[in-house]
């Protein structure tokens, strides 16, 4: 009952995808009643003629053996266009449902929050939107197809038969019960095996995609054997599944083809009784033996769909999985749009924990900042620095407290206008796939080459830029795989010079510099930062020593601030992590 009910809840979820193509639906639907009935027709045609070539042969002229010919050419003549119908304007409409459905699945996880991401492998995501939906797409034509043509052959056969002789036809069909029967228990164990399949296949994905993308810390430890095993053993996992998987199809498709033969022992054993005792003449058994092998290639064929069936549940169910997934952040339904920003920020007693485990990462944050001011936060890894900056553009939400840009709570302001005007020059630099004048142009879409290249020159890129193979029309590979750690560090910069907004955060933004490139784009910094509010995330504490406040930021909460020279002179935290710094720089 459960099984049902869920099934009938995915369906439910999934058939408003029909109502853009509910015409194509209803035609398809047509043409396949069409090919229903050519299919129908001919043993009654053939019934016809054995009857008459036994009891009236002289009346089975050749003008009648022609005109049904002719009669039942044109059926396959319309039996034909109706396939072809169904073969491409119907798979055509899978398609699209599954374009409708990977652009909601995309957008969807578009809104979701770095908490989901903090929690779900990228390989389960890519192989739900892409094999899972794929499967969907057969389903969502062939579905709605193959029971409808299964359900008119069945009742169409039984109206058909019934006025032959009642009690054959209650026999044959008293079967059909029992093949349900035994459908629905390999159905449901076929069902588990299909989901446990999907399941470690995004596994195997996540896995693969992990040890490809990190191909080059691999090679450099030699453990190529290492990642062979790990995946050898993924592997195997997937492949014990698909035998199971196997085991019930087989004995699914066993049990049916033992129906099949007992459906034509009883049509065959019952029909010849029956003939004796003057009950069915030999031309409606031919029919009957015609019916039942239409009967028995349409449970074929719904038996040869069942796999592709499951397939598609499962992926409608995965699909669904990540649709539930709920969107933590979203606008407020009274939410501002912020057009401009002074650069006040205000964190009011802030406190944050992750809501899966429930670690506490800040408590009782306090702080104010005035328009135009320089920030460093600094500390021991682990004190929630990030996590800190990451609340002013709600990257995550807090969950006490509140964090204020120019007196507004950033939650009662769209996301959108929030983060248009907050750059944030991430601690991992991601480059997309494509050109250097791609990537930079990313932090203002629109932007002029002029003022890309402008942008590159105060994050002291544009020089080593033009010593590229192709200047600004340089590809740099997958995740920027072509670029040194430096050079996709100043990119990374450049992106967010050309965004130009009033609050900057830089999380570990010059660590990845050598020190030639670290003073070039710390002056820029320093330019950039002039009329600015920017909070700076540093373990290099040569970097800070120009920022107006430093925040020393433990598990304890803000345990020091001030300026450089007042935390040196207090000799507290800040001063000894100040001469452990500057120690491993003279080193």
């Amino acid at each position: 009952m459960k099984k049902g009910s869920r099934n009938r809840g995915l369906i439910r979820r999934f058939a408003p995808y029909f109502k853009k193509y509910k015409w194509v639906l209803v035609l398809d639907l047509f043409c396949a009643s069409l090919t229903t009935i050519c299919e129908l027709v001919l043993p009654l045609i053939v019934q016809y003629i054995t009857d008459m070539g036994m009891n009236n042969l002289e009346a089975l002229t050749v003008q009648i053996i022609l005109q049904l010919g002719l009669f039942y050419l044109i059926l396959r003549l319309i039996d034909g266009a109706a396939n072809y119908y169904m073969a491409s304007i119907g798979h055509v409409m899978g398609a699209r449902i599954e374009t409708d459905m990977r652009r909601d699945l995309f957008d969807h996880l578009q809104k979701l929050s770095f908490s989901y991401y903090d929690n779900t492998k990228i390989g389960q995501i890519m192989a739900r939107i892409t094999s899972d939906l794929f499967d969907v797409t057969e389903f969502a034509h062939h579905c709605p197809e193959e029971f409808f043509i299964a359900g008119v052959k069945i009742v169409a056969s039984f109206c058909i038969l019934c006025p032959m002789n009642l009690w054959l036809t209650l026999i044959i069909f008293a079967i059909l019960p029992l093949m349900l029967v035994c459908s629905v228990y390999f159905n449901r164990k076929m069902r588990v095996e299909f989901k446990r399949s999907r399941v470690q296949i995004g596994e195997l994905n996540a896995q693969v995609e992990d040890s490809l993308l990190g191909v080059r810390v691999v090679k450099s430890f030699a453990n190529e054997d290492i990642e062979r095993e790990k995946f050898e053993e993924g592997n195997q996992q997937f492949l014990t599944i698909k035998k199971a998987m196997y085991k019930y199809m087989a004995g699914f498709q066993t049990s049916t083809r033992l129906f099949d033969g007992l459906m034509y022992i009883v049509v065959v054993v019952a029909g010849a009784l029956f003939m004796v005792y003057r009950q069915l003449d030999p031309a409606q058994l031919m029919a009957y033996l015609l019916y039942v092998n239409t009967l028995l290639t349409s449970i074929r064929r719904i038996v040869e769909f069942t796999e592709q069936f499951q397939r598609g549940m499962t992926g409608i169910e995965r699909f669904v999985e990540i649709m539930d997934a709920p969107v933590d952040i979203t606008d407020a339904p009274d939410a501002q749009k912020l057009t401009q920003l002074h650069g006040e920020v205000e964190f009011r007693d802030v406190g944050f924990a992750y809501k899966d485990d429930g670690t506490e990462v800040l408590s009782h944050i306090n702080l104010h900042v005035t328009p135009g001011e320089s920030v460093a936060l600094v500390g021991p890894s682990g004190g929630g620095k990030t996590t800190m900056c990451s609340l002013i553009p709600r990257f995550y939400d807090v969950t006490e407290g509140a964090v204020l840009l120019d007196g507004k709570d950033v939650r009662s302001l769209t996301l959108h206008s929030l983060r248009s005007l907050v750059g944030v020059v991430q601690q991992d630099v991601y480059l997309f796939s494509g050109s250097v004048f791609e990537n930079i142009q990313y932090g203002r879409p629109g932007a002029s080459r002029e003022e890309v290249m402008e942008a590159a020159k105060k994050a002291g890129a544009h020089e080593f830029i033009m010593h590229l193979s192709d200047g600004y029309d340089t590809y740099v590979g997958e995740r920027g795989v072509k670029l040194s750690g430096g050079q996709k560090q100043r990119i990374s910069i450049a992106r967010a010079f050309l965004k130009n907004p009033p609050v900057l955060i830089l999380d570990e933004a010059t660590s990845a510099l050598d020190n030639e490139s670290e003073k070039l784009v710390q002056e820029s910094l320093e330019k950039l930062s002039k009329g600015r509010t920017t909070f700076t995330i540093a373990h290099r504490l040569s970097t800070i020593r120009r920022a107006d406040t430093i925040l020393v930021l433990t598990e304890k909460g803000i345990e020091e601030r001030g300026n450089h020279q007042e935390l040196l002179e207090k000799g507290g935290i800040y001063a000894h992590l100040y001469e452990l710094s500057t120690g491993l720089e003279k080193v």
